[in-house]
């Protein structure tokens, strides 16, 4: 039995595409430290934290642990230190027996923590803004899924998370027909206070996975990219980017591995390039 759940979520994992992010956010908030200001900047769900999963098809009815854990190194420009962040995002996820217009309804929650420190300078880690969703996943059948997210960031008072509410959405789409996985996941976040300590512009990420299966490893190329909407100030500026990569995994029956490498090719505002190392751990129970 476990190998054929284990089959399934290799395909089928889309659900957990929510867990909540991070890098751009602390990433600035390391940056705008070394300035003195507390302000924060850019996507509250970390642009990238989706790939992998294939963000469309139902899960198998069940709960699941997934840990996602990443680290990596922000170059800085023009004699500005780097910044390097370290998040871990671990998320229950139960796809429920119950059908919402003929799509499973699956529900989510994650508690993430970061570091992050600037180059020379000491380290700084706490929790970050839980997460709660609700999903509905559709199977229409050939291979073909869609998804659609509704969730929410609440706020916290430390100055590594924001301070504001957060509403989250999400249209995910994967074919995931012979061993394929070509997905795209569009997250669009939007916050609820025009006045907060924290610069919270709302934003659109877009996650791409395109992996092959061959027995139990799986390997593609992936990328992201993610865009600032508006400008939270009238001195505000609005970022984006867009990284790509390529990621490998493995099946063990009874846990999932994945592991993903990603690299900025194009940045606006962002203080520099960022070089990113993922992993991620899935346990059906």
């Amino acid at each position: 039995m476990l190998n054929d759940l284990g089959s399934k979520l290799r395909k089928s994992i889309d659900s957990l595409a929510f867990k909540s992010g991070v890098a751009a956010a602390a990433c600035m908030t390391a940056l705008c430290m070394t300035a003195g200001s507390p302000a924060l900047a850019g996507s509250v769900t970390q642009p990238g934290e989706t790939i992998g999963l294939a963000v469309g098809a139902p899960l198998p009815e069940g709960v699941y642990f997934v840990d996602t854990f990443d680290w990596g190194v922000r170059e800085g420009q023009n004699g500005a230190p780097d910044t390097t962040l370290a998040v871990n995002i671990p998320v229950l996820a139960w796809a429920t027996p119950a059908k919402v217009l003929g799509a499973r309804l699956q529900l989510l929650a994650a508690l993430p923590a970061l570091a992050v420190g600037v180059q020379n300078s000491d380290y700084t880690s706490g929790i970050y803004n839980p997460f709660l969703a609700g999903q509905l996943a559709w199977d229409l059948g050939n291979g073909l899924g869609v998804s659609y997210l509704l969730g929410v960031y609440l706020p916290v008072g430390n100055k590594l998370g924001f301070d504001s509410t957060s509403i989250n959405q999400r249209l995910g789409i994967s074919y995931t027909a012979d061993d394929w996985n070509l997905t795209a996941n569009t997250i669009y976040g939007i916050h609820t206070r025009s006045e907060s300590r924290t610069l919270n512009p709302d934003f659109l990420n877009i996650d791409v996975t395109a992996t092959k299966t061959f027995g139990k490893w799986t390997v593609g190329p992936v990328g992201f990219a993610s865009w600032d909407l508006n400008k939270p100030t009238s001195t505000y500026r609005k970022q984006d980017q867009i990284a790509l990569g390529a990621l490998a995994g493995y099946n063990f029956d009874k846990v999932i591995l994945q592991g993903y490498l990603t690299r900025t090719v194009s940045e606006t505002n962002y203080g520099g390039k960022d070089t990113r190392a993922w992993g991620r751990l899935i346990v059906p129970f």
